[in-house]
């Protein structure tokens, strides 16, 4: 049972869709596919503008990073990914600040609107949804908002790669939105989706940047139902696949199941004696901080069929993370916390009584 913040399962209907015969990207039956995927994406987003691009989410990182950015960034870093788009920044020269912070914390909207109004020449902000290094929600609806009242000619630019398909985004104030095919969307890694506004789609055409990342020629060539490059014909397919069954379960249901889930784990991971990781916690998964992280992995993995995923860099071996994206079962979510505390029972560290089973079953069905 893959319970990782990413890859995620790919189910039995999306596997099927992308088993069919290859079809060649410059063709009219494949430029039929594309219209309906880009629009079942446009409604999603709820945003003007949308790309496909072949590239793992960091390519987009990229691509907004030097298509949106004029003079200066201001990068938030709460963990992992909030770091690349420093790291992205400092590749290609751009100046950029950043203000950082411990991976449980969100960024205070203070001390963005400070760093804003002491340094003009900032003209783009880069920021993550969730930050999946720690599970970690910024507020970035308040974020963008405050921004844009600051200086509506600043672009927002924000990394939703674990928050697309998991919740409802407002994305009034938001220039640009990052997601990757191997998240939400429980495709195999290597597409990447941006939705803009039309502020962004303004501020790419003036100036043209870069070649394989210019996000005009995208623009210019996705309008016409094709791409500037190859495109990723297979998983363009898969991502129909998904989309159209997302619409059949209804957006809004998604999220509110995604949303259920995630409060039903981290109470029964809470009940057990776990103390949850975040200061803010984000839906899409659930992070919990413990000194015994890697033992509980190894056992969950090698005896219960659970595989959930630990931390990065100084939290290795002191969180793990279970995934809550994509169309997880609600028996798949209970098991792994009732897993959870068997392993805890294993390792002597807490006696098991069903206690995780009935508390998540108690939250998930009862709203208690």
């Amino acid at each position: 049972m893959l319970l990782t913040p990413g890859p995620t399962p790919v189910p039995e209907f999306a596997r099927k869709a992308m088993s069919d015969i290859t079809i060649h990207h410059r063709t009219k039956e494949f430029e039929a596919i594309f219209e309906k995927t880009r629009n079942l994406l446009l409604e999603l987003y709820d945003m003007p503008e949308v790309l496909m691009l072949a590239s793992s989410g960091t390519g987009a990182m990229e691509a907004c990073v030097t298509n949106l950015t004029r003079k200066k960034a201001l990068t938030i870093n709460s963990g992992k990914f909030g770091e690349r788009f420093g790291k992205i920044c400092k590749a290609f020269n751009i100046d950029y600040v950043e203000l950082k912070n411990e991976w449980d914390t969100p960024v205070s909207v203070e001390d963005i609107k400070n760093t804003i109004k002491n340094d003009s020449n900032i003209d783009a902000i880069f920021i993550q949804v969730c930050e999946s290094a720690g599970g970690l929600r910024h507020n970035i609806e308040q974020i963008a908002s405050v921004v844009k009242k600051l200086n509506p000619e600043i672009m927002v630019v924000a990394d939703g790669i674990t928050a697309l398909g998991v919740e409802k985004i407002d994305t009034t104030n938001i220039d640009a939105l990052i997601t990757g095919s191997q998240k939400a969307f429980m495709l195999p890694p290597g597409l990447a989706m941006i939705g803009l506004s039309a502020k962004a789609v303004t501020k790419i055409e003036e100036k043209p940047t870069g070649y394989y990342f210019n996000l005009a020629s995208e623009i210019k060539n996705q309008k016409k139902n094709t791409t500037a490059y190859t495109a990723a014909t297979t998983l363009i397919i898969g991502l129909g696949a998904i989309l159209e069954k997302f619409k059949d379960i209804g957006f809004g249901n998604l999220y509110k199941q995604t949303a259920l889930r995630a409060k039903a784990t981290q109470e029964a991971l809470k009940a057990i004696g776990f103390k949850i990781y975040p200061k803010n916690p984000a839906n899409a998964m659930t992070t919990v901080y413990t000194e015994q992280s890697n033992e509980i992995r190894k056992i969950l993995k090698n005896r219960y069929n659970v595989d959930i995923a630990g931390g990065q860099d100084h939290l290795a071996g002191k969180i793990f993370r279970i995934n809550h994206m994509g169309l997880i079962e609600d028996f798949e979510a209970a098991w792994a916390v009732n897993a959870t505390e068997l392993v805890l029972d294993e390792l002597g560290i807490r006696t098991f009584d069903g206690t995780a089973n009935r508390v998540f079953a108690q939250t998930f069905y009862k709203g208690n």
